[in-house]
């Protein structure tokens, strides 16, 4: 067999012990060198295996290495020792007889796997010595912010640019985490954290979906979204068709959601009717002005949805058609 250097490379994400068994196989027949103590040169000696620790210039000493032994392993850092690889590859390039080098993945990151470092960023800002900002913020700080990432993540949507769009998740997700991470100096008791978050995600997505984890039948959409329902409405046993309703979103959002709930529930609750000279009713008392303001916007928002049409997009888009008129005229 000819000389070769094996550079294994492994996931800093995943326990220092799972490696595949060709990794296993070769740092228990060939020498194994590292430049650093960590986890993995703990795992691989508790294995059986010996690990030498360089001081000096690891290029000359791997060469030395496997011109005694004909294979070596390089244990590479977290990062994956790339300036050590470009340079051993150019050695090699020029005297090509010295030995073969090899890349080997002892482990990959699984998919996800930058959420854990999200995680412990998360973690050391949040520490003593962390961001003071971070540090000094609470649930109720940031709901402004939460809502203000989601809207520009929309905003990225509506402009069809993915791109920006996944920079504004990113901004949605850090705002997941800090959550999250707020939550575990909750008195004892009430603490939770993101495994909490992602463990409910879970196990609703599978009760959810029993068409695709518990091999019911797939159906129609249709028939997808009543079982969705049902089996919501069994989990939270609420007492009215409007609980779950999120009270703080925009007021013609609010309105349409009312109405839709009400409607699949098929509850025939009469719209207030509108008001024909809004105007008129400003110059009268305010409270009464503002609501039959109100009935009238109720009331298009109704007739809007028995039109089919979205009333928050339609104000939204002649909305923006109106700021660029203003634009034009600055």
């Amino acid at each position: 067999m000819s000389a070769r250097i094996v550079l294994l490379v492994t996931s800093p994400r995943l326990p220092a012990g799972l490696l595949t068994a060709g990794a296993w196989d070769v740092v228990r027949a060939a020498p194994v060198l590292a430049g650093a103590e960590s986890e993995l040169t703990t795992a691989i000696r508790a294995a059986g295996a010996e690990v030498r620790m360089l001081d000096g210039p690891a290029v000359p000493a791997l060469l030395d290495a496997v011109a005694a032994h004909g294979t070596v392993v390089w244990l590479a850092g977290p990062a994956g020792d790339e300036t050590l690889a470009r340079e051993l590859g150019l050695r090699l390039a020029r005297e090509p007889g010295l030995a073969e080098l090899e890349l080997m993945y002892g482990s990959w990151d699984p998919p996800g796997a930058r959420l854990l470092d999200a995680v412990a960023v998360l973690d050391r800002l949040l520490a003593p010595g962390g961001d003071p900002w971070k540090r000094a913020q609470t649930h109720r700080s940031l709901a402004g912010f939460l809502l203000e990432e989601c809207y520009e993540a929309y905003d990225a949507i509506s402009a069809g640019d993915t791109d920006a769009l996944r920079e504004e998740l990113g901004d949605v997700l850090l705002q997941v985490v800090l959550h999250a991470r707020l939550a575990e100096e909750l008195p004892e008791g009430e603490r939770w954290n993101v495994d909490d978050v992602a463990g409910g995600l879970v196990d609703k997505m599978i009760r959810r979906n029993p068409h695709v984890f518990a091999g019911a039948e797939a159906g129609t959409l249709d028939e997808i979204t009543a079982s969705w329902e049902r089996i919501k409405q069994a989990e939270k046993a609420r007492d009215s068709v409007l609980d779950g309703i999120a009270l703080s979103q925009p007021a013609l959002a609010l309105a349409a959601k009312i109405l839709e709930r009400a409607g699949r529930a098929g509850l025939t609750v009469p719209v207030p009717p509108p008001t024909d000279d809004v105007a008129a009713a400003g110059s009268a008392d305010s409270l009464a002005a503002e609501q039959q303001l109100g009935a009238s916007l109720l009331a298009t928002v109704a007739a809007a949805r028995d039109a089919g049409l979205n009333a928050e997009a339609a104000l939204r888009r002649v909305t923006l058609a109106y700021a660029a008129a203003v634009r034009a005229a600055e």
